[in-house]
């Protein structure tokens, strides 16, 4: 036997599945790209704000995009009158500006023609009606559509592998019950049930929607880790540690879902994917989160009241779409890299 065969048969399965998904090329591009859409979400405010990143005012540096966050660099200090101070005309010593020096709710009251509005030098992807920055309203954007995918789908994970393992571990009349309450949960239309929802709250949230998500997506992780937890359930190793006396408790948290959760995880990837495309289509349709609140999905419903302003509807669409397919590839090169077909 080769010592490369030797060393592949004794890797560790984690290594396996890195070694398998490094072999997808679409999938490590794929993996590539969210990560530089989580960088530009999470350094959104310095990329794309109205504020300069760093100034000095009267010898005194200041670090006014940290502001919001309550960051003491003496920003607190500057008192209630830079509140409402207008950014671009303050007597600065010196000042490096974001990229984008429009924050997503900025507006530019010159513009008044749809010309005015088109991509230019100044605006490079153009602006809405109101004269907000598309470029900015996308940067932005991407950090509430990685904020909805991940925590929509974190709270549709606990649900799903909670009640999962507990169907799947006692089964008997404690499996016929959840599985029963699966399939009332699936039975409702979930797009519809979430658009209710929010119709009927007065003032909508991003919490609402990452929460209504959440909790209306877990019915097929759960059926999928009930399948996982049946399948490990008899092994030598939970039998041994039923046998050792340990808790019921202990034993699910600590040896059953962790041996089952693998595959279970490969379903997040596609759960993420969904979640962004219902903010996208509840923002679209105008029962998203609140207008204060620039998402994707908002840009693309402000498309609608202006067909002639193709810009709105091409660059947040493009940004969807390259998100949405980078999640898709990604699950696949998981699933793919998971088989354990593949180990021999």
């Amino acid at each position: 036997m080769s010592t490369k065969n030797t060393a592949t048969e004794g890797e560790s399965y984690g290594a396996f599945v890195r070694r398998q998904f490094r072999k997808s090329t679409f999938g490590v591009i794929s993996l590539w790209i969210v990560g530089v859409i989580a960088v530009i979400a999470i350094l959104a405010d310095v990329l794309a704000n109205d504020k300069p990143i760093v100034c000095s005012i009267k010898n005194e540096t200041r670090f006014p995009v940290f502001v919001e966050y309550g960051v003491t660099m003496g920003i607190t200090t500057w008192g209630a009158d830079f509140a409402t101070a207008d950014w671009k005309t303050l007597p600065y010593d010196w000042a490096v500006w974001p990229p984008v020096p429009f924050a997503p709710n900025s507006t530019d009251k010159n513009l008044v023609t749809l010309k005015d509005r088109a991509p230019s030098s100044k605006h490079l992807l153009g602006t809405d009606g109101l004269g907000r920055d598309v470029l900015a309203g996308v940067i932005h954007g991407s950090r509430y559509a990685l904020s909805i995918g991940f925590i929509a789908m974190s709270i549709a994970l606990t649900i799903g592998i909670i009640l999962g393992a507990i169907a799947g571990f006692f089964g008997g009349l404690v499996d016929i019950i959840i599985s029963r309450l699966i399939e009332i949960v699936i039975t409702f239309p979930r797009f519809f049930l979430i658009i209710t929802i929010v119709a009927l709250v007065e003032q909508g949230s991003l919490w609402l929607i990452m929460g209504l998500i959440g909790l209306t997506g877990w019915t097929s992780i759960a059926r999928f880790m009930r399948g996982e937890v049946l399948r490990v359930r008899n092994l030598d190793y939970i039998s041994a540690a039923t046998a050792l006396g340990y808790s019921t408790p202990r034993v699910i948290f600590r040896h059953v879902i962790p041996n089952a959760i693998a595959p279970v995880l490969i379903y997040a990837a596609f759960g993420i994917v969904s979640a962004i495309l219902f903010e996208s289509a509840l923002s679209f349709l105008g029962f998203g989160v609140p207008p204060t609140v620039v998402t994707w999905g908002s840009v693309l419903q402000a498309a609608r009241s202006s067909t002639a302003s193709w810009w709105l509807a091409i660059f947040p669409g493009l940004m969807i779409f390259i998100t949405v397919s980078a999640f898709n590839l990604i699950g696949d090169a998981l699933r793919d890299a998971t088989d354990p077909r593949l180990r021999s």
